[in-house]
């Protein structure tokens, strides 16, 4: 467990306590016949001075939310491992795929609505992988999502070659997820065309995906005759997910919201997990001597009056 303050600015306030020492309001002037009637007084043996010392410090204290917290809580998420698999092959730019901005291209609008759905991904450690005739790991796991969003922008068709290796994607997606250490690991993969390149083949990555536990979703954009259907069912099925298809991208915009109430990412939790709040006792704590310091100096006054009185 380690020990920190939730609003350490209030400590400035600490600053302050040469003020019970120093700082007076006024100053009062009194009049001895014999300068051995006074008693020398030394400020910082005072027991009031001290107790008003402590009991503003144990204040600033609570004011500045003391806790404990777990620091390796805070390095476990609570999500999943979820590589997103994008086909950036020649086909993908084609345009009219998009219905309002018809001049964008498959690929561009894919982009656009892969980054609105990792944005939903909070509690995800996500990963791309971008494939065309070869696969390549364009984000490694990370929870930084402005990172991954950035690196999809720097992405564009053809950067992977023209072709579509689905089987050395999957490979190379499932090889980015193994250094993930969340139970939940998955695939989305979205593509618009037939394997006709690499060096695996889907079945052989199918077969690593169910060994491995993780799940595969895949996405076939455009006309049905366009893509493998039947593969993208196949894999999907066989790892325990689902196909998608998406002639438009309202179509795949729905898509991804289906993924997401399957997969759903829970808020991120705050940078602390596992946090005990210490705030009370310090504020108890001055509590306390506050009201026995106000009882003392009743009693004190009680005592002097019934000196008075005799």
């Amino acid at each position: 467990m380690n020990f920190t303050f939730g609003m350490p600015w209030f400590l400035l306030l600490l600053l302050l306590l040469p003020c019970f020492v120093w700082c007076r309001v006024h100053t009062k002037h009194f009049y001895f016949p014999k300068t051995e009637w006074l008693r020398t007084h030394i400020p910082f043996l005072s027991p009031t001075l001290w107790l008003k010392l402590i009991i503003f410090t144990l204040m600033a204290a609570a004011l500045a939310e003391p806790y404990l917290y777990d620091p390796s809580s805070n390095s476990s998420k609570r999500g999943r491992d979820l590589a997103l698999v994008l086909d950036a092959s020649g086909s993908m730019a084609q345009s009219g795929f998009h219905t309002k901005e018809r001049f964008k291209n498959r690929y561009e609008t894919s982009i656009d609505l892969a980054k609105d759905f990792l944005k939903r991904r909070l509690d995800d450690n996500i990963a791309v992988v971008v494939f065309g005739t070869f696969a390549y790991t364009a984000s490694p796991l990370t929870y930084d999502l402005e990172g991954v969003s950035y690196l999809l922008d720097m992405s564009s068709v053809g950067v992977a070659g023209e072709s579509t290796a689905i089987g050395d994607a999957l490979i190379q997606a499932l090889h980015t997820l193994s250094f993930g250490e969340a139970e939940k690991k998955v695939i989305v993969l979205l593509t618009d065309g037939h394997h006709n390149a690499g060096n695996s083949s889907p079945r052989q990555a199918v077969a690593l995906a169910k060994e491995a536990g993780v799940k595969v979703y895949t996405i076939g954009i455009g006309e049905k005759s366009g893509y493998d259907a039947a593969l993208l069912e196949t894999i999907a099925g066989e790892t325990g997910a689902r196909s998608y298809s998406a002639t438009h991208a309202d179509a795949l915009a729905k898509v991804y919201e289906e993924i997401e109430a399957l997969e759903p990412s829970t808020i991120r939790s705050e940078n602390y997990l596992k946090r005990n709040t210490l705030a009370f006792y310090p504020m108890a704590l001055a509590a306390l001597l506050l009201l026995g310091w106000i009882l003392s100096q009743r009693g004190m006054l009680s005592l002097r009056e019934k000196k008075a009185e005799l």
